[in-house]
């Protein structure tokens, strides 16, 4: 049974950091898709990703400010966000394994077949 665990979400005013982790159990992260994503309502959209072993690709919202990483020895999935913004709040998830990893394919809820429970992130101005 796969099972991908979130952990390190919260509260913190604006210009704080956090770090997310989620750690993967009957799964190894490889070459597929892993990301994070964040649900506001019903949207859920994709945040940031790695593809075919360390292709990256952000949000435009978040460049320059999160940054994911992997590391394979713990299989666990990061990711670092500096500098947040009230509009950073919500259900952040991670999520793993899609069938055809690619650019477009990675910030794609669709494309995943695992996801974490879910975790907040919230943050105050």
């Amino acid at each position: 049974e796969v099972q991908l665990v979130e952990s390190g979400g919260g509260s913190v005013q604006a210009g704080g950091d956090l770090r997310l982790s989620c750690a993967a159990s009957g799964y190894t992260y490889g070459g597929s898709c892993m990301g994070w994503f964040r649900q506001v309502g019903t949207k859920r959209e994709g945040l940031a990703g790695i593809f075919s072993y360390d292709n990256t690709r952000y949000h435009e919202s978040v460049k320059g400010r999160f940054t994911i990483s992997k590391d394979n020895a713990k299989n666990i999935l990061y990711l670092q966000m500096n500098s947040l913004k009230p509009e950073d709040t919500g259900l952040y998830y991670c999520a793993a394994d899609c069938a055809y990893p690619s650019f477009s394919a990675v910030l794609d809820p669709h494309e995943y077949n695992y996801w974490g429970q879910g975790i907040y992130v919230i943050v105050s101005s």
